[in-house]
């Protein structure tokens, strides 16, 4: 013991070191294996094993089908948010371009089928034409609207939708996982000193007592794999509050954040996923699209049925009967692809009667801990054993360098 004590007080600096390098090791590990989850977006190095690719984008499919999972399954219902949508406003909202497109598409299919029939028929008979179709459009844009609200679920893959755009911007995936964790992400960096200052004192004592140059490189493994699991393991659990020496309470930075974690999840999602555009876009161009295309053709079908017997006789002696059914096919199908268009311009509207972001948050605030836990959690499973794996190595490596200087 004299002979420890003697060496204590000799290399003293060396001893005093040892656990502030350990806090070192503790918090770099921790930096690199958070980095290593979300960087670098796209596969670096010589595929397939030689190089990485962030945990999240490299597994981007299977994460993005996970959150869509929880999104469909437990925050939002694409039946019960669509029906508050307001058929008739939606209509009074796109009034104005339905109205230019009425007379658009009436204009260029009389000039495709007959280039001077429409010139030539008399001006009462083009004005009362448009007059009428314009004034049974609305109600034909609410009844359509009415029949998508209805059977949503015909006309739109939401989880299609969500999986799709996750994987196509994995920044996308990479933002939406990490700008809800900041917080949790802080805690593994800074636990990552505590515990290594913790380990670092044990090691201190081992070193003096065995002077073994397997002692700095085994702790250094130990600090960057043991820090890493129990600052992921705090992160989720307990899920409850609970008690430890009778005085200390602890529960999961997660659970904890619940509040905050809803509303922040809400405003990204309805911000960036679950918006507008995203949603006229997989309505459109999604595996459903053609169902749309279908119910809005056989209306504005039925309307040009309703509406055109006023220049029947003028159009059909022209062209011909089986020319005047094709002029009504083309006129609805013209129709048909342009109509979607004009809902962007109730996109205000939109937003505010669907209050995507406020039913998110709604929801998540009643999820019980461990469906809480799932919107997180497959971020940090996933490979989660090469991140731990990662921190024992720097651990390691730095251990052994050490020893080196130690030595030498």
């Amino acid at each position: 013991m004299d002979a420890v004590i003697a060496d204590l007080g000799e290399h003293w600096p060396v001893y005093v070191s040892m656990p502030f390098i350990a806090a070192l090791i503790g918090y770099v590990t921790k930096r690199v294996a958070i980095e290593m989850m979300f960087k670098p977006v796209e596969f670096v190095g010589v595929k397939p094993f030689l190089g990485w690719q962030g945990v999240l984008p490299a597994n981007a499919e299977r994460m993005a089908a996970t959150a869509t999972e929880m999104l469909t399954t437990n925050l939002v219902d694409p039946k019960e948010i669509f029906a508050r949508l307001d058929p008739a406003q939606v209509a009074k909202e796109i009034e104005q371009p339905l109205l230019r497109i009425v007379e658009d598409v009436t204009r260029e299919v009389m000039e495709q089928y007959q280039p001077r029939l429409w010139e030539v028929l008399p001006n009462t008979a083009q004005q009362l034409l448009l007059k009428r179709v314009q004034a049974e459009a609305p109600r034909a844009i609410t009844k359509i609207m009415g029949e998508i609200a209805e059977n949503i679920e015909d006309v739109l893959d939401l989880k299609h939708m969500v999986v799709t755009n996750l994987v196509r911007d994995k920044a996308l995936l990479n933002r939406l996982i990490r700008d809800i964790s900041r917080p949790e992400m802080r805690f593994i960096a800074r636990s990552g000193i505590v515990f290594g200052f913790s380990l670092g004192c044990v090691q201190l004592l081992v070193w003096a007592l065995t002077k073994s140059p397997i002692v700095l490189p085994l702790f250094g493994i130990g600090i960057g794999w043991f820090t890493d699991w129990i600052a992921l393991k705090m992160i989720f659990l307990p899920r409850e509050p609970k008690r430890f020496f009778g005085f200390y309470t602890w529960q999961g930075v997660f659970q904890k954040r619940k509040d905050q974690v809803s509303a922040d999840y809400g405003d990204m999602i309805a911000r960036e996923i679950i918006t507008i555009p995203n949603l006229l876009e997989a309505v459109l161009s999604g595996p459903k699209s053609d169902k749309l295309f279908t119910m809005i053709t056989r209306e504005v079908q039925r309307t040009i049925d309703a509406q055109a017997s006023v220049v029947k006789p003028f159009v059909a002696l022209a062209v011909g009967s089986r020319r005047f059914q094709e002029m009504k096919q083309t006129a609805a199908a013209k129709a048909a692809a342009r109509i979607p268009e004009t809902i962007r311009h109730a996109e205000s509207y939109a937003v505010n009667a669907l209050d995507v972001r406020n039913t998110i948050v709604d929801r998540m605030r009643r999820l019980n801990p461990l469906e809480f836990e799932q919107l997180l959690r497959p971020a940090f499973r996933q490979d989660e054993w090469k991140l731990i794996a990662v921190g024992a190595v720097i651990g390691g490596l730095v251990g052994e360098l050490q020893v080196l200087l130690l030595l030498h």
